[in-house]
């Protein structure tokens, strides 16, 4: 897989592309991930990606000459399955749309910033538009890291265990069973025997049932939405 990543702050994403699991993922060549900043596609002395809005208001939008040719210098070499574009009134980025994204081979990441981006690009570029969540960031590069993340740990052979991306909350629904290392006791506190016996059906069973409770607990929702 191959994602590219259109921002005028490149700086923001270097550290979350190049720590953990993502970094690892590139290493093995399973995921390829390129930041491109909007600054090399202008042709100002200054560098100029945003200008202030027609019919006046607050803050800056971001102009659409950088990021056409910035997606169209990339469109020229090979072909996308998305043109993404990481926006707070976009649709909600859930488990079941990052499993969508990781079967796809190349995808764009267009992250605004200032007001928004000239709606010229949106109309006529860009595929899809994903929010992380029903609230406001500066700009889309963390929304990106974030997608990145969540859709790249799912192409196979990012994780060492196949199966670790599969038993994670919500991808059947529910959350996550709790999870206990060693030591077996701490300050008191010891692991629940199940955990213990070996009995892998009896682990199971017991990891569902706490599964389940957690998500009638804390995210009811969930469950009305799949029932």
């Amino acid at each position: 897989m191959r994602i590219d990543i259109v921002t005028g702050l490149p700086k923001l994403l270097e550290s979350p592309l190049q720590e953990s699991i993502i970094r690892r993922g590139q290493e093995k060549g399973k995921v390829e991930i390129l930041v491109h900043d909007l600054r090399d596609f202008t042709h100002d002395k200054h560098k100029t990606i945003d200008d202030t809005p027609y019919g006046g208001g607050a803050g800056m939008v971001l102009k659409p000459e950088p990021v056409f040719e910035c997606v169209e210098a990339l469109r020229a070499k090979r072909m996308y399955d998305e043109v993404v574009f990481l926006t707070a009134d976009g649709e909600k980025f859930t488990q079941a749309v990052a499993n969508e994204l990781s079967l796809k081979k190349n995808l764009i990441l267009i992250c605004g910033h200032y007001k928004g981006i000239d709606e010229r690009i949106r109309k006529a570029l860009v595929t899809r538009e994903l929010s992380i969540g029903d609230y406001v960031l500066t700009g889309g590069e963390l929304a990106a890291a974030i997608v990145v993340d969540a859709v790249a740990r799912l192409v196979p052979g990012v994780l060492n265990d196949s199966e670790s991306a599969l038993s994670d909350s919500f991808q059947d629904g529910l959350l996550g069973a709790p999870q206990y290392t060693r030591p077996p006791e701490f300050r008191g506190m010891k692991v629940p025997d199940v955990l213990l016996s070996g009995d892998h059906k009896v682990i199971e069973e017991w990891r569902q049932e706490q599964r389940s409770e957690r998500t009638k607990v804390r995210r009811s929702d969930l469950l009305n939405e799949n029932s």
